[in-house]
């Protein structure tokens, strides 16, 4: 078993608009982070993409857009998403919190900013 309290666990910003908690466990296989997001990310344009992991998202607090290349999603408080490796999306939110975790574990490497 391990336990990461709230003042354990390390802030981390990826934009002004994109701000995280980030609860490492070390272990390989699995992660979590809250985020919260306060307008689009990334900013101005492109999408995330993590070429690695699957993330499985749920919205704490507010609501927003996922844009997809295919598709856009609406979410709000109570939805979950999963969002699968290579998958290209960004975010839309004026406020949101959500719960994250991915599977194998998120490490900056994997996870890129593209057109």
């Amino acid at each position: 078993m391990k336990v990461i309290k709230l003042n354990e666990a390390v802030k981390e910003a990826n934009s002004d608009e994109c701000k995280m908690l980030e609860y490492s466990f070390l272990d390989k296989d699995i992660d979590l982070g809250i985020s919260t997001i306060t307008g689009r990310y990334p900013t101005g344009s492109g999408y995330c993409v993590n070429t690695i992991s699957k993330a499985l998202i749920y919205v704490l607090e507010g609501k927003g857009f996922l844009y997809f290349e295919d598709c856009t999603i609406e979410f709000k408080k109570g939805d979950s998403i999963l969002i699968d490796t290579n998958e290209k999306y960004y975010w839309d939110s004026s406020y949101c919190v959500v719960s994250m975790s991915c599977t194998p574990a998120w490490n900056k490497d994997q996870y890129k900013i593209v057109d």
